[in-house]
């Protein structure tokens, strides 16, 4: 599993023009599943964007969490970070996990960042998603377990 994780501020996902979520402040965080990702990754990867300290405190350090700060996140499946494009200019997609395991797995992290207390927005699996994001920092992280 990798992620994808920002720092933002208003964010919003739309789907064929209709509003699906949007969070005043937090962490998009753009999701990848691996083939052969099993659900232990789920509380993983979900424990580490809880408590990833990258919002400032009041000394201007990043030392505070999303949870720490009260914000949100807007969880987003995103299959092409497993893209492999080493071999020629098409990616290659065959390191992605199959749709119907990577959906349930993505609902799975989303469900294991709420039991954590943080408030969760969710994208469309699957869908063409158009997304305007506030990048702020930015401050951008990858994490794969």
């Amino acid at each position: 599993m990798k992620a994808v994780i920002q720092r933002v501020g208003r964010t919003s996902l739309s789907v064929e023009g209709k509003l699906i979520s949007e969070i005043p402040f937090g962490l998009a965080v753009y999701l990848g599943i691996k083939a052969g990702d099993g659900e232990d990754v789920c509380a993983q990867m979900a424990g580490k964007i809880a408590r990833l300290r990258i919002f400032e405190d009041a000394n201007g350090k990043m030392n505070l969490s999303v949870r720490d700060v009260g914000g949100e996140v807007l969880l987003i499946s995103q299959f092409t970070l497993y893209g492999d494009c080493s071999h020629g200019n098409r990616p290659s997609f065959i390191l992605a996990e199959r749709p119907e395991r990577a959906d349930f797995l993505y609902e799975k992290t989303a469900e294991e960042l709420s039991v954590l207390g943080i408030s969760v927005k969710k994208g469309v699996f699957g869908a063409d998603m158009k997304i305007e994001q506030y990048n702020d920092g930015p401050v951008t992280i990858i994490y794969e377990i």
